[in-house]
This record gives C-alpha cells, sequence and structure tokens, in this order.
C-alpha cells in the first residue's frame, strides 16, 4: 500500500511541476514543451562575444 502512495504522490509532484513549468513559460521566463529549443546560429552575438572577437573598433 505504501508503495502505490509514493508513486501516486510521485505522479502528482511531477504534473504540478509540469504545470509550474508550462504557467512559467506562458510568462516568457522559459522555454518547456511549447515553444522548443532556440537555435543558437540565429541568435545575435552578445556584448562579450563582440568584445572578445579578434576585430577591434578601436
Amino acid at each position: 500500500m505504501a508503495l502505490v502512495i509514493a508513486i501516486v504522490f510521485a505522479g502528482v509532484v511531477l504534473f504540478a511541476a509540469d504545470r509550474l513549468l508550462l504557467w512559467m513559460e506562458s510568462r516568457g521566463h522559459i522555454n518547456w514543451r511549447r515553444k522548443g529549443r532556440k537555435k543558437l546560429a540565429e541568435e545575435p552575438t552578445t556584448g562579450l562575444d563582440a568584445m572578445l572577437s579578434d576585430t577591434s573598433h578601436r
């Protein structure tokens, strides 16, 4: 009986975590299931990348 309770509890925790992450995704904080991953090749370079690049603007 304790095993059944533990499995049900684990299922409830996983469901709650999934709903929390979906809510956070709808707010724009993370990408979880619905938006997918960003393609890094299409992302603009950051300021740090620009500072460390070989071409200097001095």
